[in-house]
């Protein structure tokens, strides 16, 4: 083993325990603040976006993005048309719930 070799070894492990040792750290002051961050997201944050509501969002993101989809596509609007709907169905379904569900 060359000397250069020995110098990366020393030096990758000294990244890692580092790395380790940062983890380490991160992990117990997220346990710290556990109760406290409890306690800010009921005092603060209210009920959000109904179904209703984020259905309409839902609908019109979904339409922006696929008639971007069908423009980079090329032939995508006319040629696969069918695969479009039923992707266009399934983002909407997607984007709908997890816009309620995060908002």
């Amino acid at each position: 083993m060359g000397e250069a070799d020995r110098k990366d070894k020393d030096e990758s492990r000294k990244i890692a325990i580092v790395l380790i040792s940062l983890v380490v750290v991160v992990g117990i002051a997220a346990m710290l603040l556990l109760p406290s961050l409890s306690e800010f997201a009921a005092a603060h944050l209210q009920p959000g976006l109904g179904l209703k509501t984020a259905a309409i969002i839902a609908f019109f993101v979904t339409v922006v993005l696929f008639l971007a989809f069908a423009v980079f596509a090329g032939d995508g609007l006319l040629g696969e048309l069918q695969f479009m709907l039923l992707g266009f169905f399934l983002f909407f379904v997607i984007f709908w719930l997890m816009i309620a569900w995060v908002f």
